[in-house]
């Protein structure tokens, strides 16, 4: 590497939906994204910022942070380097920022080696787990008509978003409109104790794979509770913040549900599910609604996870980036050398 300094630019893009996309928390349809490029000795590498107001983060923290974490990357290839400047600078704060630092760092060493980011962290050229595709929370006609359109272009395998005092007849709407394929529900910590409790046996009577984060994020007893008598696994999502997280969470959860934007990127998203794999947990590979360049980054871990959910530039109406290839929910390993995506013209 030259002596020339790192210059990192961003620019943030308001992406869209192709429809309203709810959860119980909220409905959006534009998510705004921050795109961080880093250039060095004629090569780039490229991260992105996808924030969630649950974390802390918005459009106006990324644009505001990113000048003072920026110049953390003085190196791309010192990585425990990079991490610990960015913790000294924001010890637990603006995780998505880190994450968008912290890919382009690992997508600009992918570059100078010439090869995929996989193969740069010496992964397996395994086949993904099938992605589940999201039916988010709209009016019951709405949903079955989400389930039954996702099946149509070939979707097996569909996340349930929940978190009203309509699950129980979501559920079994969903499971008559589409009855071949796997369901899985993602309460988004919108359950209370004694409703989680109730919707234990209709999550079994539905054949659902697992619920994600049926309570409030804090709440480790009751998850704890809650996998001592569910039938199906308890995986958390909105209780994990940080690598650190994993081993309380252990014996309070089946699995984890890892998104790089809020792990602080993807060298952490493989520190927490090592972690996770040590402490004998199912692992999920998430994103946030992200461009492809998000989802690429998630994918070349996803081989090393029991389940994907990996959909989030599916559900766009204009994404910024291209080079995946999807059948359906299946994703193929991204290929070329760092993320394989490219930027639309």
């Amino acid at each position: 590497m030259s002596g020339d300094a790192p210059a990192v630019s961003w620019e943030t893009l308001d992406l869209h939906t192709a429809q309203p996309f709810g959860i119980a928390r909220w409905t959006h349809s534009v998510y705004p994204r921050t795109f961080v490029t880093l250039t060095l000795d004629g090569r780039r590498g490229r991260g992105e910022a996808a924030p969630n107001a649950f974390y802390g983060e918005t459009r106006g923290t990324v644009e505001a942070v990113l000048p003072l974490l920026a110049p953390a990357l003085s190196d791309p290839w010192d990585w425990d380097g990079l991490h610990a400047a960015l913790g000294a600078r924001m010890p637990h704060d603006h995780p998505s920022v880190k994450c968008a630092l912290e890919m382009a760092a690992v997508e600009w060493c992918a570059q100078a080696a010439g090869v995929p980011v996989w193969q740069l962290l010496g992964l397996s050229p395994t086949v993904l787990p099938e992605s589940s595709y999201t039916v988010s929370l709209a009016p019951l006609p709405d949903m079955r008509r989400q389930a039954r359109e996702a099946v149509g272009r070939g979707h097996r395998v569909l996340k349930v978003k929940l978190g009203t005092d309509q699950d129980e007849a979501i559920l079994e709407a969903l499971r008559e409109e589409v009855p071949e394929v796997a369901l899985r529900v993602d309460a988004n910590a919108a359950w209370t104790r004694a409703q989680a409790k109730r919707m234990l046996g209709v999550l079994d009577a539905a054949r659902v794979e697992f619920v994600e984060q049926p309570l409030a994020a804090g709440d480790l007893e009751g998850h704890a509770m809650l996998r001592g008598v569910s039938p199906v696994p308890i995986v958390a999502d909105e209780s994990l913040h940080h690598v650190g997280d994993v081993l309380a969470l252990a014996r309070a959860f089946d699995g984890v549900n890892l998104k790089l934007a809020k792990l602080g990127g993807p060298l952490q998203a493989l520190r927490a599910l090592r972690l996770a794999r040590a402490h004998g947990m199912q692992v999920m590979m998430g994103c946030m609604i992200e461009s492809s360049l998000g989802i690429a980054a998630a994918a070349h871990l996803a081989g090393l996870c029991d389940w994907a959910d990996l959909d989030g530039a599916l559900l766009l109406a204009d994404d910024p980036y291209t080079g995946l290839d999807w059948t359906a929910g299946q994703l193929a390993r991204p290929g070329g050398t760092g993320w394989g995506v490219t930027r639309r013209s």
